[in-house]
């Protein structure tokens, strides 16, 4: 199974880099995307009320790709076997973006040097801030804090759980890609202070991004030979909110030597110049070699998982898993979330 595991990365990796992210309207994460839409609504008088909500928001969206994920590798395997690792390959690729972030980011750059109208418009597509007082620096500082942060989200966080479960179960695989895709959608959407409903979804995304939001940093700092920056990187990482985007965004300030900012929120890097055009190339092109040292790693990863797990344990959990899966799939209509606690303010 480590052969398929790294074959399958390679597809989704290859298939990312060859045709980028599908269109919005044909893209399973957009779908994924209407559901939250239709849950964000006032459910209850009170914050409380609507924090308690959001507990079962949590808990149970992120398994409707998950289940679907999984249950459409398990059928194509009990089909075809060769069908459901191809299916698998798919759901990787359709839960990372690297090609297309790395495209926005370069046009971004590229615009504030000439062009600062279309660079405010683009970097739109990156961050959720307010663009259109932002100096050309700023734009660029904006673009690679982005781009870092999504090297996290957007690759690492669901590959890296892939590669190890892979040579156990492509069906939990599949599912446990699809779950962590769902649960950043869940924060990208409703893990706002000014939304109690997505209290919860904050919550839980912090817990799942921990491991990656480091591995991030680290395939940063390998990327450009530079295992320093680490040390650099934890005098910043908590300077942001978030107790996970700081890592691979301080990281890459420390190893460009640049600072990176947002108003009235966070500096990383004080004493160092905001970015310029040419320090914006430097970081798309390391953030591509630093997805490449995480492809890297997720195959290591893989690897021993396959040489220390037994026969008979992957026997038990493929099974386990499968089971899961089956009662996942057939009771989410039924799923019925009562008397979750209350979780605090983000």
């Amino acid at each position: 199974m480590a052969l398929t595991t790294l074959a399958l990365i390679g597809f989704a990796f290859s298939l990312d880099l060859l045709i980028g992210e599908p269109r919005t309207a044909l893209h399973p994460v957009a779908w994924f995307g209407r559901l939250v839409d239709a849950v964000d609504r006032e459910w209850a008088d009170t914050d409380r009320g609507q924090r308690l909500i959001g507990v079962a928001i949590a808990a149970v969206l992120p398994l409707v790709p998950a289940a679907v994920a999984a249950g459409a590798v398990l059928a194509a395997s009990r089909w075809i076997a060769l069908l459901g690792a191809v299916v698998a390959g798919v759901v990787l690729f359709l839960t990372t973006s690297l090609r297309s972030l790395l495209e926005l980011t370069e046009e971004v750059v590229t615009a504030t040097g000439d062009d600062l109208e279309t660079a405010h418009e683009r970097i739109r597509g990156l961050v959720g801030r307010e663009t259109s007082t932002l100096s050309p620096a700023e734009v660029r500082s904006g673009a690679l804090e982005s781009a870092a942060e999504n090297l996290s989200d957007g690759l690492i966080a669901t590959m890296l759980p892939f590669a190890v479960l892979a040579p156990i179960s492509l069906p939990l695989a599949a599912g446990a890609a699809a779950w962590i895709k769902g649960v950043n959608t869940l924060d990208s959407m409703l893990g706002y202070p000014s939304k109690p409903i997505g209290t919860a979804s904050a919550r839980l995304d912090d817990l799942v991004m921990w491991i990656p939001a480091r591995v991030t940093a680290a395939s940063i700092a390998g990327a450009a030979a530079n295992p320093t920056a680490l040390r650099c990187a934890r005098t910043w990482a908590r300077e942001p909110a978030s107790p996970n985007s700081g890592w691979p965004m301080a990281t890459l300030a420390c190893v460009l030597s640049v600072r990176l900012s947002k108003r009235g929120e966070y500096v990383l890097n004080p004493d160092a110049d905001l970015p310029s055009v040419s320090d914006g190339d430097r970081a798309v092109t390391l953030v591509g070699m630093a997805a490449a040292v995480s492809v890297l790693i997720a195959a290591v990863l893989s690897v021993g998982v396959a040489t220390v797990g037994t026969p008979p344990a992957t026997a038990v959990v493929t099974s386990a898993s499968e089971v899961l899966i089956r009662t996942i799939a057939a009771g989410l209509e039924r799923a019925v979330v009562t008397n979750w606690p209350v979780v605090g303010e983000r």
